[in-house]
């Protein structure tokens, strides 16, 4: 019995332990969207932003900017083929590539 409230109370500390640790986050990026706002409009804004829904603006940049390298990725391996299957080295390839990740 008394390893079984044990387990529970263990449990119920690392379910909230884990939430506290996620609301923090989203504390620290309100506050920081926040700068420069006082009083009433920081309040309402506050309240807004902690909510489950609000999406921080921090966050979006985020996942645009985990977008780009994929493409810029993509496109690397594409002129790589390429100037592998042209049989290309040295100055040419530095070339063949500069211009190809222009595109």
């Amino acid at each position: 019995m008394k390893k079984l409230i044990a387990l529970a109370c263990l449990g119920f500390f690392v379910a909230t332990s884990a939430f506290a640790g996620s609301q923090q986050e989203k504390m620290k990026g309100c506050n920081v969207e926040a700068k420069g706002m006082k009083g009433e409009e920081r309040r309402a804004f506050m309240s807004k932003c902690l909510k489950k829904d609000y999406v921080l603006k921090s966050d979006a940049g985020a996942k645009a900017a985990a977008a780009a390298p994929a493409k810029q990725q993509d496109k690397m391996k594409t002129c790589n083929a390429d100037a592998k299957s042209k049989a290309l080295k040295g100055d040419e390839r530095k070339a063949f590539m500069k211009e190809c990740l222009k595109k």
